[in-house]
């Protein structure tokens, strides 16, 4: 089997080649030359930078990798941002170069048997704060920040292109070995700090980037198409729950507990995308992010991994923390 895996440099992008190459698929990584390449070391790889922006030069990219290269059987298109600077670009980079490199595809015949769209849970939005009622795949999608609205975006363009052989992969938090954002709290914790947003328990779900590498393949493997999957490891934690399996991985014992009010928190989050943005940046903690840590219901509907997939995931948020806390304690992150 041929695969393309855009956003191959990202976290979960690094993953996703490795299991094509251990399954031996031909593989091919779409990767901005100025990425690192720092996981992506082995050498039956090969890379393509596709040019997003110029859609004309991305069509004639695609006509040169059909001539000497021939179709993909799959893709799965990784490619994105969660965070960044201007907020115009979630639009573009999610939206735009979708729509680009898609019809790129289309103008060369280069459709494969299977496209998979990494979107987000949050193109969903959360659940209902109130009653606690899960997000349902039936519910109409309301996402509560720019990323998610731009993950919709592509989803509905998607939806409109005729036969397109499509799968939503729409996972919760995915975290793991590599991974930047929860390692951040992580971080804080080991340093004997465990901080808190809020005054109201958390439902939290997550993935571990192993699980969702093993469902994108099942995906991969299946004959379904045209329908979009939430993913989680298929339990709900609370924010405390969270907390102390990571203070328990970490062997950390007492920490100073400090709940911060969501009005400062939010202050806090338009403080820093202001100082970061001078220089060009954004900040771990912004608005847009915010919005996605301030909620307090991420359940899901999940029924549908096991029945139409087999699906259940290996990790549980327990099992998975242990393994990423060692993975950064090996590489001197912590």
């Amino acid at each position: 089997m041929k695969i393309l895996i855009t956003g191959a440099s990202g976290f979960i992008g690094g993953f996703l080649v490795e299991k094509a190459l251990e399954k031996g698929f031909e593989t091919w990584a779409g990767v901005r030359t100025s990425s690192s390449r720092k996981y992506l070391r082995d050498p039956r790889t090969q890379f393509i930078d596709f040019n997003y922006d110029d859609p004309e030069s991305l069509k004639k990219q695609i006509a040169e990798l059909r001539d000497e290269h021939g179709k993909f059987d799959c893709i799965v298109h990784n490619m994105g941002i969660t965070k960044c600077n201007d907020k115009r670009d979630f639009d573009k980079i999610n939206y735009l170069y979708t729509k680009n490199f898609v019809e790129a595809l289309l103008a060369n015949d280069m459709i494969p048997k299977r496209f998979i769209y990494m979107s987000s849970l949050s193109a969903w939005g959360p659940g209902d704060s109130l009653t606690g009622r899960p997000i349902m795949l039936a519910d109409e999608a309301k996402p509560n920040t720019l990323y998610g609205q731009s993950k919709l975006k592509a989803e509905q363009f998607l939806q409109t292109v005729p036969d397109l052989p499509y799968v939503f992969v729409r996972p919760t938090g995915v975290y793991g070995p590599r991974e930047k954002d929860y390692f951040v709290f992580n971080k804080t914790i080991a340093g004997g700090l465990e901080p808190s947003m809020g005054f109201k328990i958390q439902y939290l779900t997550f993935v571990y980037v192993r699980d969702l590498v093993k469902f994108v393949f099942r995906v991969i493997e299946s004959d379904i198409v045209r329908k979009g999957y939430f993913v989680t490891d298929g339990k709900v934690y609370t924010n405390k729950e969270y907390a102390n399996i990571v203070k328990k991985h970490l062997g950390v014992k007492r920490t100073i507990k400090i709940k911060i009010p969501l009005f400062l928190v939010k202050g806090i989050s338009y403080f820093l995308d202001t100082v970061y943005g001078w220089f060009g940046k954004s900040p771990t903690l912004n608005r847009d992010k915010y919005k996605l840590l301030s909620v307090t219901n991420w359940k899901c509907e999940i029924k549908a991994l096991k029945t139409d997939f087999d699906f259940t995931a290996d990790y549980d948020l327990d099992r998975g923390t242990e393994e990423a806390i060692a993975w950064y304690k090996q590489e001197k992150w912590l």
